[in-house]
């Protein structure tokens, strides 16, 4: 199963930002949604976007229980500990060991170890060249980047292992090959390193987690004593020490010491300097001996992602030099060399045709070279690069903030013009914003349309109380802060429904204002017309109850009549 990338993205809690594209030296950010994902393959795991991210999107891959697993291996596992702790912790090496040894390491080494072999193999390497450019070994971030995107100096890199691999490779010689060990520092790339190299280092964990997991195991550091047992092992180091300051490799090397006297030393530390140190360089035609110790974090390891502390960097560089011992001689020959070999294996970059840019620029309204603002709101440093990468499909065209603006306005237009209500937005100053044409078709004479119409931003910049009567409710609305809605407010001879509503508190009112007299007009003949049909109908019913009162009178009459006869000639008969 493969390793998730050191570094990942938090795709809930990124949106719409694009600081880690625009801070990304090689762009190895893929945009999809929104949301900005890592591209493992042409990721270098510098880690600064996840120092730069303002959300806290952008984050390193925890190996903590991949340490834990270790000690249930029932193998020794041993911690390589880089220089640089002693600048970040205020605590004495013995309680840093004891610490360690706490969370259930076996012992604890300095990678300074390795970092002193491979500058006295690095010296033998100058000594016994006769000219060229040797950039270091040492950081894993320079490596990739050179193998993956300056690849023509791939075999300028030192065939050596980093000082962290030499030092695990060490380990192994001295204390075991079935012994496990764990760098812990400041640098994210050691995860690669840990990837790749499982034989020698089988996990790497950065100040930032070891932090977390001491918590976690409610480590008190200030109380915990050590013991006669925390020392480092299999002994202490020395000027390898100065390895995590910038031009401390260079430092140990001339110690080890330079035969002819005859060797460039030259330190940059950031992969910007790095850049610039290699422009314009053709390795092939360098007739003296040049070496480049480079480091991808300004100011060297003591500045890497995941340094987790609050000192300066001039007290880091400080203590770290306070806390470093020099030998009165370095051995001429390392007694461990671990070789690498830096083989190129550059991204592939695709050339796309002037159509497809062409095509790819027109989809973001950049119809000529003035509509090309490198602005670099999106993250690339030119709308050229860009459009790259929206073909690649590593972007997206809602990052082209001058594009969205365009879309946002087009719309917003459309929805205004197309509204039958009149629309207008007024500032504190009482002068139009914006007015669609039903407003000013509702609202302005035949000579003040002439007058506007001439003019080339129309209403906007006109005073609102020269067009409306009724500019004080906007007055009061941005004094208020407070909506405003008035139904069938009456202006000469007609009736409207406003609605004045805030924008911005103070500063910015809208209105949707509907002309209501055709309507209001309508309903009150509707309800004249229902008042003569009420009437009508009121009379006819009442001629229809006279009509059936006279008939039932009558009707009455008539019956008790036969009812009074029928009743007597009754009597009669019974007589007979």
């Amino acid at each position: 199963m493969e390793k998730q990338n050191p570094v990942y993205t938090l795709k809930n809690e990124c949106n719409d930002c694009y600081k880690c594209i625009r801070k990304c030296h090689v762009k190895s950010i893929r945009i999809q949604g929104g949301s900005a994902s890592v591209i493992s393959e042409k990721c270098i795991a510098c880690g600064h976007c996840v120092m730069i991210c303002p959300a806290g999107a952008k984050k390193v891959r925890s190996d903590i229980d991949v340490v834990k697993a270790l000690f249930l291996t029932g193998k020794k596992v041993y911690v390589s500990l880089a220089p640089s702790w002693a600048g970040i912790y205020n605590i004495s090496k013995e309680k840093m060991i004891a610490v360690l040894k706490k969370l259930g390491f076996d012992g604890v080494s300095e990678t300074a170890l390795g970092a002193q072999e491979v500058s006295i193999q690095t010296a033998k390497i100058l000594n016994e060249a006769e000219k060229g450019l040797f950039i270091s070994s040492a950081c894993p971030v320079i490596d990739d980047y050179v193998r993956l995107y300056k690849s023509e100096f791939a075999g300028c890199i030192t065939p050596i292992a980093s000082p962290a691999l030499t030092h695990c490779g060490l380990m192994k010689e001295m204390l075991g090959e079935d012994i496990k060990i764990v760098f812990i520092g400041p640098c994210i790339a050691k995860k690669n390193e840990a990837d790749r190299h499982p034989d020698l280092m089988s996990a790497a964990l950065t100040f930032e987690e070891l932090n977390y997991w001491i918590k976690e195991e409610f480590i008190d550091i200030e109380t915990i004593e050590p013991d006669e047992s925390c020392h480092f092992v299999p002994e202490a180091a020395y000027e390898g020490a100065l390895y995590p300051l910038e031009g401390g490799m260079n430092e140990t090397i001339k110690k080890v010491g330079i035969d002819k006297d005859d060797v460039t030393f030259v330190s940059v530390s950031s992969l910007e300097g790095f850049d610039k140190s290699l422009q314009n360089l053709n390795p092939e035609k360098i007739e003296n001996k040049i070496f480049l110790e480079a480091l991808a974090c300004t100011g060297g390891c003591i500045n890497g992602p995941c340094k987790s502390g609050e000192k300066s960097s001039i007290m880091v560089t400080s203590d770290i030099y306070a806390n470093t011992n020099y030998r009165d001689t370095v051995p001429k020959e390392p007694r461990k060399v671990v070789p690498v070999e830096y083989a190129p294996a550059p991204v592939e970059t695709v050339e796309y045709s002037i159509e497809q840019i062409t095509k790819a620029l027109r989809k973001i309204s950049k119809h000529s070279e003035e509509d090309e603002l490198n602005c670099a709101g999106c993250g690339y440093s030119s709308c050229r690069e860009f459009v790259n990468a929206l073909i690649a499909g590593d972007a997206e065209s809602s990052q082209c903030v001058s594009y969205m603006r365009k879309i946002a306005v087009r719309k917003a237009a459309a929805m205004l013009r197309c509204m039958p209500s009149a629309v207008v937005i007024v500032d504190s100053n009482m002068e139009i914003v914006e007015a669609n044409d039903s407003f000013e078709h509702m609202f302005l004479s035949e000579d003040m349309y002439e007058v506007f119409a001439s003019r080339q931003d129309g209403l906007t910049g006109a005073a609102i109380d020269r067009i409306v009567s009724f500019s004080e409710l906007f007055k009061s609305a941005i004094d208020r802060g407070k909506d405003i809605h008035q139904e069938h407010y009456a202006i000469d001879d007609k009736l409207y429904d406003i609605s004045i509503f805030t924008i911005e508190d103070n500063e910015l009112v809208g209105a949707v204002i509907s002309d209501v007299t055709k309507s209001e007009m309508d309903r009150s003949k509707i309800a004249q017309k229902a008042r003569e049909v009420i009437t009508k109908n009121i009379a006819t019913v009442q001629e229809i109850a006279s009509l059936l009162g006279e008939h039932m009178v009558e009707t009455e009459l008539l019956l008790n009549s036969i009812a009074e006869g029928y009743d007597n000639n009754s009597g009669e008969e019974k007589k007979i």
